[in-house]
């Protein structure tokens, strides 16, 4: 039997149009069934320099540039903590934990520019899907895939997609997951667990006209991305410039902590600014353009993530807290990782699970390492302003926050934070132990 397909995506998000985009430059036959119909809006519009390299390989760099994206130069974090820290022999710890870093810092293989995007995910998402469609790809919106058959023929999988009140089966040699958190597979083939550490639960929207210079770090600074932590434990706010006017912001915490009060979206919204007084004041002043939106089920991993004619890329095989803007970057570059192991397997007629480890090799290191680094920074906050601060660190984990973590190394800065969190976590004597949040630190695989 012919199969429709050799490779059927689920998902036209920017991991499912990435991978399309690959492979039907390759000369692969491949179909994207989108649930939705683009353009859509969409959260995670901060993108990281690691996103770069895919974006030109694929060949769609030169229509993001010209869609007239805010650029992003760089990232900061602001603390409501003022508590003079000790600095354990660190040096130029700032003491009101502040922390700021420049892409320009250090050179990135494949990123010839001091810059990188913040993007209404809404028009990129869209440009990344369209592009996919003029290198070959067949890109089928609103169709929900509803269950994925391995079982029928040991050769092919068939897609059952519903059209609205009709539904229609299609065929192919494999099967990409790029659904993003609606983890089709994960969920079908019972590999998706809830995320041992991070529990996260967002609330955000767009305001016009924020003053976004009430917390910058410097005036020159204003258009960075902002992480403002509260003086809530393991809570904290995004800012994210979307258009010379209009900001996102988003408030991130503990999904318990909103499961007790029994407050609506708005007021919690509130109640969490409410405790930065300058940003509370310099939002009340702007105008709120969207509703506020949540996002639960927020952090997860899969026992899985690649098998006989199937992988997963992007929040289809793991999603975690997105302090540190990695949602698209791990999307396009899962994509590019699985994508040179699919083309090889179907050079060599063979889509069996030992065709994609590579990928998955490669994947879980590099996530593992990147939960890991998340995971510290929640845990003992102090200890990423030291080493942001420190130059023996300072580009390492510059490194890690412009999500260029596919190597095969372990970021030196990480082994050290991982040492000195056990350091902290058994001496109740440590002068850093007072500042230990509840989320504990990652010391083992979680992919």
């Amino acid at each position: 039997m012919q199969p429709d397909f050799d490779v059927a995506i689920i998902g036209g998000g920017p991991g499912g149009s990435t991978m399309a985009s690959y492979l039907a430059a390759a000369g692969l036959t491949v179909g994207v069934f989108e649930s939705e119909m683009f353009p859509r809006p969409h959260v995670g519009e901060s993108l990281v320099p690691a996103t770069t390299p895919v974006l030109t390989e694929i060949g769609v760099m030169d229509q993001i540039d010209a869609a007239g994206f805010a650029k992003k130069y760089g990232a900061a974090w602001t603390s409501a903590e003022s508590r003079n820290v000790p600095h354990n022999g660190f040096a130029g710890l700032d003491h009101d934990w502040s922390a700021e870093v420049m892409f320009v810092e250090r050179d990135q293989p494949g990123v010839e520019r001091d810059y990188t995007y913040h993007v209404d995910r809404s028009k990129f998402d869209l440009i990344l899907l369209k592009h996919a469609e003029t290198l070959g790809a067949n890109v089928f919106s609103g169709a929900r895939v509803l269950k994925v058959d391995f079982d029928s023929d040991p050769d092919i999988v068939t897609l059952n997609c519903r059209f609205g009140p009709r539904t229609v089966d299609f065929t192919a040699r494999m099967v990409v997951d790029a659904s993003g958190r609606q983890t089709t597979l994960g969920r079908q083939l019972k590999f998706k667990v809830p995320d041992p550490v991070f529990n996260q639960y967002a609330i955000h929207s767009w305001f016009e006209g924020l003053d976004r210079s009430a917390l910058s770090v410097a005036a020159e600074k204003t258009d960075y991305i902002y992480v403002h932590f509260l003086p809530i434990e393991d809570t904290w706010v995004w800012q994210i410039p979307i258009t010379d006017t209009i900001t996102s912001v988003g408030v991130v915490t503990q999904k318990s902590r909103i499961a007790a009060s029994g407050k609506d979206r708005e007021q919690h919204f509130w109640d969490f600014v409410a405790s930065r007084p300058e940003l509370f004041d310099a939002l009340k002043q702007s105008e709120r353009v969207k509703p506020f939106k949540t996002e639960g089920d927020y952090s997860y991993s899969m026992k899985q993530i690649c098998g006989d004619r199937f992988v997963l890329i992007g929040d289809a095989a793991r999603f975690v807290d997105p302090i540190f803007s990695s949602g698209v970057s791990v999307a396009l570059n899962s994509a590019r990782l699985a994508a040179k192991d699919i083309i090889a397997a179907h050079e060599a007629g063979d889509f069996s699970r030992e065709r994609f480890a590579p990928f998955e090799s490669k994947l879980r290191r590099a996530v593992t390492n990147w939960c890991e680094f998340i995971s510290i920074y929640y845990r003992l906050n102090v200890l990423f302003t030291a080493f942001v601060q420190d130059p023996r660190y300072r580009i390492d984990v510059l490194k890690m926050l412009q999500g260029d973590f596919y190597d095969d190394e372990e970021p030196k800065a990480l082994q050290a934070m991982r040492e000195i969190v056990t350091a902290v976590e058994n001496d109740p004597e440590h002068l850093w132990h007072p500042y230990l949040g509840t989320i504990r630190a990652l010391n083992t695989p979680t992919f």
